[in-house]
């Protein structure tokens, strides 16, 4: 019996998806209106800078956000097999329109050469539409979740809290004395970001041990709403690794109507019940869908923390993604188990909008064979796949990730 394990390419790119995603999520922060030129800008310490952003409040936000990847990932291009989706943001350059009211509505779109996928929120209701399959997700709550929501929304003072509870710049100064412990963290010389005046946040890792050089975040000077983030690795100074930001911006509100969503005629139209967690009700979950016994350790601190997997079966997972489909198994979450249930076809499994595609194949090309396993190198991550079974990865050299298999 073959007792090697394969690591999914979905499973090894889960980190610098994540990365992108939280680069991201910066973009819900607050804003107003107004420019300065940047020469003019009074100076700010670092920790004056992130008091500013935390203590803003959230107002509306749109415009055009370029994001590029050079992670040095061998040129795997699937857009012409799905169309515009988020695994474009693997590699080069992808163009996105975003809009928030600035609560709780947002829509995103990613623009492809001759297609489009779009995401749109609205309180607690949410659409997914990719125009290469023309097909459309529609995720709604329960009747019951649904009343649970609206009611949290009409108590916005939230329930009563004993004891003194920090305040945001309270909160920022706590986050960034941690960061402090393993990190440099300053401010640099004024830019200009679709074209307003910008102060830059960066960190430095206190470590060589990291393939992370640098990241710095420019923040907008009147409305604190981060514009750009950037990520430079060691392996080039100069052109950073991971770089989102807007190319043009407004802080005016947009119309309602670009918050309503209405699937094109013609479109499939999917529904999907999204379960809304209880209260305090988030457990641990387990690792059952990577296989029975697969485990998960880490070890290390700061910028050098690798994630070690134990007895992932990466051949079921292999399997399964190769025919558009979920692996097998529990997640762990009765929540995520439901919804996937929801999201995939009831007779075959099937995930609406994947390709098939050769994994295996996919899988050979993007990683080296290395003594005892395989080895995935990029500009921000490592990943190693032993052949007992062991899947490590972080943002480490991979000499790192060979000493720590043993």
């Amino acid at each position: 019996m073959d007792t090697k394990r394969r690591l999914s390419p979905r499973a090894r790119w889960a980190v610098p998806v994540a990365v992108a995603g939280v680069v991201a999520a910066a973009f819900a922060v607050p804003a107003t209106v107004g420019a300065v030129a940047s020469d003019d800008l009074p100076a700010l310490t670092a920790d004056e800078l992130v008091d500013r952003v935390a203590s803003a409040d959230q107002v509306p936000v749109s415009g055009t956000v370029v994001y590029t990847a050079r992670l040095g990932l061998p040129d795997v291009t699937v857009s012409d097999l799905q169309g515009a989706g988020p695994l474009d943001l693997l590699g080069g350059s992808t163009t996105m329109r975003v809009w928030s009211d600035g609560d709780d509505a947002s829509r995103a779109a990613l623009l492809g050469d001759v297609s489009e996928y779009s995401v749109v929120r609205d309180g607690p209701q949410a659409w997914t539409y990719s125009s290469a399959d023309d097909e459309a997700v529609h995720y709604v709550l329960d009747p019951a979740d649904a009343e649970r929501w609206a009611q949290k929304s009409a108590d916005a003072s939230g329930p009563a809290v004993e004891g003194d509870v920090p305040t945001p710049a309270e909160a920022a100064d706590l986050a960034l004395a941690h960061a402090r412990v393993t990190t440099d963290v300053t401010t640099t010389e004024p830019v200009e970001v679709a074209g307003r005046a910008a102060y830059q946040l960066e960190l430095r890792p206190q470590t060589d041990g990291t393939l992370v050089d640098r990241v710095r975040v420019a923040v907008d000077a009147e409305t604190w709403v981060p514009l750009r983030t950037q990520v430079w690795s060691v392996d080039d100074a100069q052109a950073p690794a991971i770089e989102v930001g807007f190319t043009d911006v407004s802080f005016v509100a947009p119309d309602p109507s670009v918050f309503e969503f209405s699937a094109p005629a013609g479109a499939e139209v999917r529904e999907v019940v999204v379960p809304l967690p209880e209260p305090g009700a988030q457990g641990s979950p387990s690792s059952e869908a990577l296989g029975k016994d697969a485990g998960v350790e880490v070890s290390g601190t700061g910028w050098e923390t690798v994630v070690e997997l134990t007895d992932v079966d990466v051949d079921a997972i292999l399997g399964a993604t190769a025919q558009g489909r979920l692996p097998e198994g529990s997640t762990g979450s009765s929540g995520a188990d439901d919804l996937f249930e929801e999201f995939t076809d009831s007779e075959d499994g099937e995930l609406p909008g994947m390709p098939e595609l050769d994994t295996g194949a996919l899988y050979e090309q993007l990683t080296t064979p290395v003594d005892g396993g395989r080895l995935l190198t990029s500009a921000l991550l490592s990943v190693l796949v032993t052949d007992d079974g062991r899947v490590l990865a972080g943002s480490v050299p991979p000499e790192a990730l060979e000493e720590a298999a043993g």
